[in-house]
């Protein structure tokens, strides 16, 4: 059975090596005694050397990721990282076009597309975010599915099964317009990126396809989006830097997918 994936985006947080230990062996300890989750901390890049070999004692229950990565493997690219950097500091997944990256550094679904299959080759899975803003409700599904179809143009349907989908509605993260979204409209998105899935790639693709949730979770409601969205994991950010907050998201989610 495919476990449940939660997923922790630590953003530009927290400030010491410190706290992300700290953070991290608080969410590895409830992992431990989970069976039915997999959870994954995508932590700033200068944490991850810290993080890769987990507690000391034996070993991590936790994958790590990273929160970007860039579309070259190597080279004169000051500032970057690649994604053979990240493989090799023990990073199984990387966080693609989150909507923050879109915002703030203007990444367009071309780059997002060139860092997906740069991912690939060195091995990552890609967690690959869309999502519509706030005055794009009314037009989801060409939003999401302009963002699919340029964000995967060129990703083969075998690939498609180590690929994360994470629907992240802009008007639904905390730091933009920070409005509910519920699991029932959740529901819908997801059908829309199946739909898509089904029709550029074929039933089996649409059917295996890892599609979580993101903007706002937490323990109140995450496990909402599994049962009632259908979706196969969260992303969560602001909570998931909340050691006992998160701890309750992955009890209740290992609890939802028994």
């Amino acid at each position: 059975m495919t476990k449940t994936l939660i997923i922790a985006n630590w953003k530009c947080n927290p400030v010491s090596v410190v706290e992300a230990k700290n953070l991290f062996k608080s969410a590895d300890g409830v992992v431990r005694n989970a069976k039915n989750v997999e959870v994954v901390i995508c932590s700033p890049f200068v944490y991850l050397s810290e993080l890769k070999n987990g507690p000391k004692d034996q070993g991590s229950g936790v994958a790590l990721g990273a929160q970007d990565c860039f579309w070259e493997q190597k080279g004169a690219y000051t500032g970057e990282v690649s994604p053979v950097m990240l493989k090799n500091l023990g990073c199984k997944y990387v966080i693609v076009g989150h909507s923050e990256r879109r915002k703030y550094f203007n990444e367009t679904n071309e780059s997002v597309n060139k860092k997906i299959k740069a991912a690939f080759e060195a091995g990552l899975k890609p967690i690959f975010c869309v999502g519509e803003k706030h005055d794009e409700k009314e037009i989801i599904k060409e939003v999401l599915e302009k963002q699919l179809f340029e964000g995967l143009a060129g990703v083969s349907a075998s690939k498609i099964s180590d690929l994360i989908i994470a629907y992240e509605p802009v008007w639904a993260i905390s730091s933009e317009e920070g409005e509910y979204c519920s699991p029932e409209y959740a529901f819908s998105a997801n059908l829309i990126i199946k739909k898509f899935l089904f029709k550029e790639y074929d039933k089996t693709v649409a059917d295996k396809a890892r599609i979580i949730y993101g903007g706002s979770v937490d323990g109140k409601d995450a496990g909402l989006y599994i049962k009632e969205g259908k979706l196969a994991g969260v992303l969560v950010g602001k909570a998931s830097l909340n050691a006992m907050e998160f701890g309750k998201i992955i009890k209740s989610m290992d609890a939802i997918s028994s």
